[in-house]
């Protein structure tokens, strides 16, 4: 198909997607909650801030956060702070009293979809009150709880293969409000696993909300 020089090219993007169907996820963002100056972070393969807001995430019409009130279980079986099931109770405003707390050294929880789901995207605030990069942040999905069937690597910042899953390829990166946002290119699986190791102002793991946008695999 010829189109005149005057369409942009965002337009020629958009055009394939349109047959398919697909909208922006239904993410909704909490307020910016840093306080005072952001630190200056000094981490190797740090990425550089995006200096905009992020692009809408689109995905077939109908995917919804399915992570929504769904089990969670948990390497830390006793946070120091907050309870596991706040990681998916839709709160992730990230005040005091909204985010849990896990022990130091590599911790990782685990969420159940309680069924097949075809995943697009996850969404994971670990902490915004401050600008702090977590260590060795891992997450992967799987067919059963042991993590032994179907299990896929969705994103691995590990760059010294210090939780054991491999050495990772992508960026470390600053949390901020809007949360990382892994593309999950719509593969198919039950449960979903997200490891950390500390953070650049503290040994302990953190977790203000994850949300996982997909669709019951029917």
């Amino acid at each position: 198909m010829n189109l005149p020089m005057r369409f942009p090219i965002l337009a020629l993007i958009a055009l394939p997607l349109a047959g398919q169907g697909l909208e922006p996820i239904p993410l909704v963002l909490p307020k910016p909650m840093f306080e005072g100056t952001p630190i200056n972070v000094t981490i190797p393969n740090l990425e550089k801030p995006l200096g905009r807001p992020r692009p809408p995430f689109l995905a077939p019409a109908g995917t919804a956060n399915v992570a929504l009130g769904k089990p969670v279980t948990s390497s830390d079986a006793d946070p120091a702070t907050g309870d596991i099931e706040q990681i998916t109770d839709g709160d992730k405003q990230g005040k005091d009293g909204s985010f849990v707390e896990l022990k130091p050294g590599v911790q990782h929880v685990t969420i159940d979809l309680q069924g097949k789901h075809a995943i697009y995207a996850i969404v994971v605030w670990h902490y915004h009150k401050q600008a702090r990069v977590y260590h060795d942040v891992a997450v992967q999905a799987a067919d059963d709880p042991d993590f032994i069937t179907g299990v896929r690597t969705l994103f691995n910042n590990d760059h010294d293969n210090t939780a054991g899953l491999g050495i990772g390829r992508d960026m470390s990166y600053v949390e901020t409000a809007e949360g990382r946002l892994i593309d999950a290119k719509g593969i198919e699986a039950r449960y979903v696993r997200l490891y950390s190791n500390g953070n650049s102002s503290t040994k302990t793991n953190h977790y203000v909300e994850v949300e996982v946008y997909g669709k019951p695999v029917k």
